[in-house]
């Protein structure tokens, strides 16, 4: 544990505090967003009547989109691994806690197709603008159909590193510096997969900033929610 570090008998104050103020400034920055229609003034920078000239370069659609899905795959298969035979950094992260991480991973793995089934939201490359049929509407105008297929929201292919922030918070405690590095290239891995489907019209920006909000807000809670039942756990191995 770092010195001057947080107790590990719980999570601190601070660490609730942080957790909610980061989820809590994510949801009014995503709101005054989509306020402004910047999605929208975004797609029309990067496409136009004929579509989006990224979307089947092999930068974008076959090394970030298909081969992040492997790496994502692979990364997932480490964190199994880890849950039960640590090594390297998480050598120092409890057991229980690395149990959480690898479940934390699977929720947010799950949650996000599942909310893309429900949503009526379409693609960039849906728009009459850009080719298609749907209109542009807010994520934010709940019932209503944009007149395309929908179930485009959020970025099921940035999940695929933001599920990950739960390598975070399982790090924090043990190890504040590499948690902090664990979570610079998860962020940043997660962002280039967005980035990667705005420019092929698959996703608006917000749609990636959606997922890391949706994967922020379910591993904090989860952490926070099931700590003392991980510590009870972990006690019990000492």
């Amino acid at each position: 544990m770092n010195a001057g570090g947080p107790h590990p008998a719980r999570p601190t104050l601070a660490f609730w505090r942080f957790d909610l103020a980061v989820a809590a400034f994510g949801l009014v920055t995503l709101v005054l967003w989509d306020a402004a229609a910047r999605d929208l003034a975004v797609m029309r920078w990067i496409g136009g009547p004929g579509g989006f000239p990224w979307r089947d370069h092999p930068l974008t659609s076959t090394l970030l989109h298909e081969g992040g899905r492997w790496l994502s795959g692979l990364a997932l298969s480490g964190f199994a691994l880890l849950a039960w035979r640590p090594m390297g950094w998480w050598s120092r992260v409890p057991a229980a806690t690395r149990r959480w991480q690898l479940a934390a991973v699977v929720l947010c793995l799950l949650a996000i197709p599942l909310l893309k089934k429900a949503s009526l939201t379409s693609c960039p490359w849906d728009l009459a603008e850009f080719g298609g049929r749907a209109a542009y509407l807010s994520h934010w105008a709940l019932g209503q159909t944009d007149g395309g297929p929908g179930h485009c929201f959020p970025s099921g292919h940035a999940s695929g590193a933001f599920a990950f922030l739960a390598g975070y918070f399982a790090l924090r405690e043990a190890d504040g510096r590499r948690a902090r590095a664990w979570l610079a290239g998860v962020v940043s891995s997660g962002l280039l997969f967005g980035a990667a489907q705005t420019l092929r019209g698959a996703h608006y920006p917000s749609h990636t900033l959606y997922t890391a909000w949706i994967c922020w807000s379910l591993c904090a809670s989860t952490f926070h929610l099931a700590h003392h039942l991980i510590r009870r756990a972990d006690a019990s191995r000492l």
